[in-house]
């Protein structure tokens, strides 16, 4: 109980502002953060310490935002889902039901490239923070994330396996 504290004490910060990025809002981020705990204390257990301890709960309170947005989101018709042409896979974000299909795409995607895309674009990290998080360089955490969105790209285009 007082490891798990002093987890809580020591990434309590970490866990909420990469939250708060990933929703924009205190109020989201908070619940979340207070989830992710919960969760994270249920499966302590569980943690191999093949990753860092702030990569684990991060990964925690990614799922617990994504599971967040998909009881928030809208019924989306299929026809409404129709790809913009010619935009950036950036610009795709705007749309909400572009979102979705990339979250889709995402989900599939193998590690690291899954995590390193979420982090850089949904919690807005520098590719300096992300190679901290992943004890490599920042020219891996460019080149991973390069990959990360030519695969999803490719995915949303059709040409890819494990399309959605």
């Amino acid at each position: 109980m007082q490891d798990f504290e002093k987890i809580y004490v020591d990434y309590l910060r970490d866990v909420y502002n990469f939250l708060l990025k990933l929703s924009g809002s205190e109020d989201i981020a908070e619940e979340l953060t207070q989830s992710t705990f919960s969760i994270a204390f249920e499966n302590l257990g569980k943690f191999r310490g093949t990753c860092k301890m702030s990569v684990w709960l991060c990964q925690i309170a990614k799922h617990e935002y994504f599971a967040y947005c998909k009881r928030q989101r809208p019924i989306v018709r299929e026809d409404a889902m129709e790809e913009p042409c010619g935009e950036s896979l950036e610009e795709r974000f705007i749309d909400h039901a572009e979102q979705i299909r990339i979250h889709e795409v995402l989900h599939v995607l193998p590690e690291p490239y899954k995590e390193v895309f979420t982090l850089r674009v949904m919690a807005e990290l520098s590719y300096k923070d992300i190679s901290r998080l992943f004890g490599k360089s920042e020219s891996w955490a460019r080149v991973t994330y390069y990959r990360a969105k030519c695969m999803i790209v490719e995915r949303l285009e059709g040409g890819g396996k494990d399309e959605v």
